[in-house]
């Protein structure tokens, strides 16, 4: 694990302009509101950031932590300090595997840390939120999407989106679902099922037919996985997929015609692989967690400033948005966890995506999702926005806290 106070640079705090003055007369505080406020001794935030740094997520956990340095800085106006105290963090790596996870956790929670944030795998977070909730820690999960995480205790949250937000984003170009035909094209695992389950809840709740075609984990020959879909005739091919096996994938729906066999509709990815959709891509319809271009506001530009050749990509915003809730969490909460637990409910914020709520209940994050097309070609194959879905037309039901 490496260890570092973050002083991030204070070029961010330009970026922020009259709109971030205004948010401070709201009456929803910002997490930079928070930051003004005076708190504790001097003695360091400690936050431990366990996530994905080697293994099948590494570019996602990169992305991660680009956009918590990011988000860093925007929340505490350049400074690294909520109030006195020093932001220190310790960073673990995961390497996408949930016993390590715990393992690094325990480690962290045995030195004192009373907040962690991170989980890039859906796996790791449904391990680290017990944990969290065994020692009475602060766990703010990360681009792990499984819907399992949302209610699962009072002391887990979220800063990304969880896979019932992905699935009413999809159920938007499916405005009449009743009497249709749905096939999930997913990967066994929990990301799948999450994925799976959110389809037969929203769509198939709406009257369709759903049906799932789960690949294993380990495949690498798609082929006659294609071809199953390709027969299975379905009015709708969800497809949620996570990984470097996509590339693969989306080549083999497209030799096997399924890309226009069907409307085909799935989570825009990385950067990374835009450009293995090739022709393919424009045959896509895209539900959007984020992709740059999406959205414009102060938090957007911080963002932009922060992140490598100033290019947004998918998981960006969910390490900045942790940090924005960990700025939160420490300034109203100090040490005191069942405070922070408290700060965060019912919080409402501005941040890379728009307006978001950390709804009181279960610790969803209501925020908005997006649908995109994409235009060009090749490496010039990029996301444009369609439309942005309000918050309320993305917000999952509510679910019963577990403890």
């Amino acid at each position: 694990m490496s260890r570092q106070t973050y002083t991030p640079r204070r070029v961010l705090v330009a970026v922020l302009g009259l709109s971030v003055a205004a948010a401070f007369a709201s009456a929803c505080s910002s997490p930079q509101e928070a930051a003004n406020e005076p708190a504790g001794d001097g003695a360091p935030i400690k936050v431990g950031l366990v996530y994905s740094q080697t293994g099948p997520l590494a570019g996602y956990g990169k992305q991660y932590i680009e956009g918590w340095k990011a988000g860093l800085a925007f929340a505490t106006k350049g400074t690294g300090k909520v109030g006195n105290r020093p932001v220190e963090v310790k960073e673990a790596d995961d390497a996408g595997d949930a016993a390590k996870a715990v393992s690094a956790g325990k480690d962290l929670i045995g030195q004192g840390y009373k907040i962690l944030a991170g989980s890039t795998s859906s796996a790791v977070a449904t391990q680290m939120a017990p944990l969290a909730a065994q020692n009475k820690v602060l766990f703010i999960s990360g681009p792990a999407a499984t819907d399992a995480v949302t209610g699962i205790n009072k002391y887990t949250f979220r800063s990304g989106r969880q896979s019932y937000q992905d699935v009413l984003a999809a159920k938007s170009y499916l405005p009449a679902p009743s009497g249709k035909k749905v096939l999930v094209f997913t990967q066994e695992g929990a990301f799948g099922k999450s994925n799976a389950d959110a389809v037969k809840a929203v769509i198939g709740g709406a009257g369709a037919t759903v049906d799932t075609l789960a690949v294993p984990a380990n495949a690498t020959d798609f082929t006659g996985f294609a071809v199953q879909a390709k027969n299975a005739k379905a009015d709708m091919i969800f497809v949620a997929w996570a990984g470097t096996t996509a590339t693969t994938m989306w080549q083999a729906l497209d030799q096997q015609g399924v890309l226009g066999s069907a409307l085909v509709v799935t989570g825009i990815d990385q950067r990374a692989s835009w450009p293995t959709f090739g022709a393919a891509g424009g045959k896509i319809s895209l539900l959007a967690h984020y992709f740059d271009g999406a959205s414009d506001n102060p938090a957007t530009a911080a963002l932009r400033q922060g992140v490598s050749g100033g290019k947004i990509d998918l998981f960006n915003p969910d390490g900045f948005t942790a940090a924005q809730m960990v700025v939160r969490a420490a300034q109203e909460g100090g040490d005191d966890v069942d405070k922070m637990v408290t700060a965060l409910e019912g919080y409402s914020f501005d941040g890379v995506k728009g307006r978001l709520t950390v709804r009181k209940e279960d610790h969803a994050l209501l925020q908005p999702m997006f649908q995109g097309k994409f235009s060009g070609s090749g490496t010039d194959l990029k996301p444009d926005l369609i439309k942005a879905l309000d918050p309320a037309d993305a917000t999952p039901p509510v679910a019963q806290m577990k403890g």
